[in-house]
This record gives C-alpha cells, structure tokens and sequence, in this order.
C-alpha cells in the first residue's frame, strides 16, 4: 500500500508546483498586458483570466489539496518519521509553500479583478519563490538530513543569488530584444 500512496503524492506534488511555476508566469503577461492599448488589452486580459481559473482550479488547487491528503496518508503508515529531525524541517518548508500557495490564490483573486497591484519585475522574482521550496524539500527529502542545515541554507542562498541573476540577465536581454 505505501509504495501507492507514495507514487500518487509524487503525482501530486509534481502537478501542484507545474501550477505554481506556471501561474506567477501567467500573472506577468496579465501584468504586462493590461499595460496595452485598446482592443489588445480587453483581448488578453479576459484570456489571461480564464487559462488562469482553469490552471487554479482545476490542476493547482485539487493538486495542493490530493498532495496533502496522501502526505498525511503517508505520516499514517510511518508515523515515525514525525520523530526524525529531517521531517521537521522539511514540514516547516510545507507551510511555508501552503504560504506561497495562499498568497498566490490572493494575487489571482485581484487579477480576475483586473487589479493591478505589482510590477511584471516583481512577478518575475516572485515566480522563483517554488523554486527555492523545492530545492529544500527535495534535498531533505533524499538526504533525510536536517543536521547540515548550515549547508542547505548556503546553497538555497546561492540559489537565489543564481535566479535573481539570471532575471537580471533576462531584463538586459528583453530590453535589448523585447520579442525575447
């Protein structure tokens, strides 16, 4: 039974951050194309907001919500592992996603508003907050080690110091080049 519940919560968990990488994504070209000019903007925006509430509520928050329910399944079967120092950690970095999660359901709430609130840039650094969670909970996950928490806190560190490069990079390139 576990080898099951454990395929279908990586299942879940794959098609959970697939929303996530993918939303803030579509919030930057909603962003960007409510800066367009008539009938541009119209068009867009109301295509924007529907693959948006299709993406949320259909693949993000089933997702979210089947992910949770085989994790707790899982801690049902092992109920040990809520006794190892690795799954501390890696649950403080759940709720820290379920923070992202929740936060993300507030920005699609005021675009299906066609309230503009951040910048394309912002959205862009935002879009790699999964990212980082993700590096986190994978690598505690497989090393099933919270005791070189120094060194996983240095490389999600240089991680980040990686992606805002790379978005540094990005900006220079679609200045230069605005159909990149």
């Amino acid at each position: 039974m576990y080898n099951y519940v454990k395929a279908f919560h990586l299942i879940f968990v794959v098609t959970w951050f697939a929303g996530l990488f993918y939303i803030p994504r579509l919030f930057i070209y909603h962003i960007e194309a409510s800066q367009k000019a008539s009938p541009e903007k119209e068009i867009l925006t109301k295509q924007l907001r529907l693959m948006t509430k299709r993406l949320w509520y259909i693949i993000t928050w089933p997702s979210a919500i089947l992910c949770t329910l085989t994790a707790i399944w899982l801690l049902l079967l092992i109920p040990a592992w809520l006794q190892q120092p690795w799954m501390h950690v890696k649950l403080a970095f759940v709720a820290l996603l379920f923070a992202y999660h929740i936060k993300n359901h507030l920005i699609f709430k005021q675009l299906q508003r066609n309230e503009v609130n951040y910048t394309s840039n912002y959205m862009r650094i935002w879009n790699e907050g999964a990212t980082i969670i993700l590096f986190a909970v994978v690598f505690l996950v497989v090393l099933k080690s919270a005791i070189n928490w120094v060194f996983g806190l240095v490389g999600i560190i240089g991680l980040g110091v990686l992606l805002m490069l790379g978005i540094k990079l990005y900006k220079k390139v679609r200045e230069k080049n605005p159909e990149a």
